[in-house]
């Protein structure tokens, strides 16, 4: 029996990890994400330089940015456990669009305590027994502990400020928090309860400060009046379409044509131009005054629509043209034989104006009166790149507070009371599970202290301080950043939305569980390249 060889059931190539290899390649996988991105966690985080390659140039596109989600996506993985801790990282930006970086690091700080526990001869069962266990009662926790101003207009917009304030605090715009902070505000509570941010539309461009960012209300298209067009038109009824008008022009390209005289090059343009003649009076028997075309307008229609007093604005971008048909409650078009059966967009006025040295085009008063822009001003791309990224963070958490008003205080105030209610349950356990249930509450612990370490203060003295003050029944205190001291958080206004606060709690907390359950790893073989790949 000993001279048998063991059996291999697999291809070629393909790979298995078992028992402890498979769980510490995972656990090593996940926890290198999470000491990748921790040192931007925090209103005092550090960013990130990400630079793209390709084959033609080693210079590619710089993004400087500390958003979890962002670091996380654009760098390339092939541990399976790493990329479970990237998802969970995408669905915290879909879901409530804070708190990616949080998620990531409460999940790898989870697993390094599991570690620790499993090294112990603890089986994976009984941790994450224990990990359920105290998720309910941190879940519970912080439940009771958030708080509802909804039915006090004045206390809730001053909640949304708090919140956006302690949103923006840890992003580039920080040092502009509180004007960013009731900008976004504004636009939020213009959607009146809806979490659609599309009306919103951000546009960025270059030059001055950030300060010089502001809000107007209306939309903005990025694009220019035609020439010899109106430049400004009241009571608008706009047709936005999707369509060729470019065939002004004769096509020659893959088509061939034999003709025994220009005369008859001649008759082929005029029929052409008759043919967009035609068209052009079937999208003017719309009733309309503007028509916004997706795709190119030539000379000849763009003369015709000028003669007729109808503006036309040409190659609005898809993404553009789609918010202006939302926001202006109409629908693109590309066919025009029924103008009964189209909807057309309205708007009080239509006018160009310019936004540093560029000209803009202008929509105020449209039928959506949530619809509003938000223009952004910086020196630099990457500075634009990354207010708008923390401007869209701040907007999907404020929008949600609308819908799920209750708060939560931040600084490391939430955690520390869910690690102490935690603590109590472990006090009250007994068996193994109450060894998993404390590395729990050290898992929440480790939060705060990060935040403090990468403010430059010494994260251990703080949070032996801090749960010293929670211990004392000082539930409202968390960490200055500014100071360097624990302090009441109430005081100084720092609120997180409490949906993202149990979001990051529940998905951290699964994504571990799921983590521990592997004990084998399957690496298929990679499928050889035939004859015929080669020839494609």
């Amino acid at each position: 029996m000993n001279n048998l060889q063991t059996i291999n059931i697999f291809n070629d190539q393909a790979t298995s990890e078992r028992g402890e290899e498979a769980r510490l390649s995972s656990f090593v996988g996940a926890i290198a994400i999470g000491d990748l991105i921790k040192t931007t966690l925090g209103p005092k985080g550090m960013d990130k330089i990400l630079q793209s390659k390709n084959d033609l140039s080693s210079k590619g596109e710089v993004k400087v940015t500390n958003d979890g989600a962002t670091i996380l996506k654009s760098i390339p993985l092939d541990n399976p456990a790493a990329k479970i801790l990237v998802d969970i990282s995408k669905v915290q930006d879909d879901e409530v669009g804070d708190g990616t970086t949080s998620v990531v690091v409460l999940a790898s700080e989870l697993l390094k305590e599991a570690e620790k526990l499993v090294n112990a001869k603890m089986h994976p069962q009984t941790i994450i027994s224990g990990f359920r266990s105290a998720t309910d009662v941190a879940r519970k926790t912080l439940t009771d502990f958030s708080r509802d101003h909804s039915s006090i207009p004045e206390l809730f917009k001053q909640d949304l400020l708090n919140i956006a304030k302690t949103t923006l605090s840890s992003k580039i715009i920080q040092q502009e928090k509180d004007y960013f902070a009731a900008l976004v505000v504004e636009a939020v509570l213009r959607l009146k309860g809806s979490t659609n941010i599309d009306s919103i539309h951000i546009i960025k461009k270059s030059g001055g400060t950030l300060r010089d960012s502001f809000l107007d209300e209306g939309f903005i298209l990025e694009k220019k009046i035609g020439v010899n067009q109106p430049k400004r038109v009241e009571n608008a009824r706009i047709l936005i379409a999707n369509t060729a008008m470019d065939t002004d022009k004769i096509k020659v390209f893959g088509s061939k044509v034999q003709v025994d005289s220009t005369a008859k090059v001649a008759e082929i343009e005029a029929a052409e131009k008759l043919r967009m003649k035609n068209k052009v009076n079937k999208i003017l028997k719309h009733g309309i005054n503007c028509f916004i075309n997706r795709q190119l307008i030539y000379n000849f229609p763009e003369q015709l629509f000028a003669e007729a007093g109808c503006m036309a604005i040409e190659h609005a971008d898809f993404e553009g043209i789609e918010r202006l048909a939302l926001v202006t409650g109409g629908e693109i078009c590309s066919t025009f034989d029924h103008p009964e059966s189209v909807k057309l967009g309205t708007c009080d006025l239509i006018e160009e104006i310019m936004i540093g040295e560029d000209s803009f085009i202008h929509f105020s008063g449209v039928q959506l009166g949530a619809a509003c822009t938000i223009v952004i001003r910086g020196a630099t791309k990457q500075i634009l790149d990354e207010a708008e990224r923390s401007l869209h963070d701040a907007l999907c958490v404020l929008s949600q507070v609308t819908v799920d008003p209750r708060v939560v205080y931040g600084g490391g105030c939430s955690e520390m009371v869910m690690s102490t209610s935690v603590d109590q349950l472990a006090a009250a356990s007994s068996g193994k599970e109450s060894f998993a249930i404390e590395a729990f509450s050290r898992a929440l612990r480790q939060l705060p202290a990060i935040i403090a370490d990468n403010g430059g203060y010494d994260g251990t003295e703080l949070i032996s301080q801090l749960r010293a003050a929670h211990v004392q029944g000082n539930k409202t205190f968390g960490l200055n950043m500014t100071s360097g001291s624990v302090c009441d958080m109430q005081k100084l206004g720092i609120l997180e939305s409490f949906k993202s606060k149990l979001h990051m709690l529940l998905s951290a907390s699964e994504a571990a569980e799921m983590i521990l359950r592997v004990d084998n790893i399957l690496k298929a073989a990679p499928r050889k390249r035939q004859d015929d790949d080669l020839c494609r």
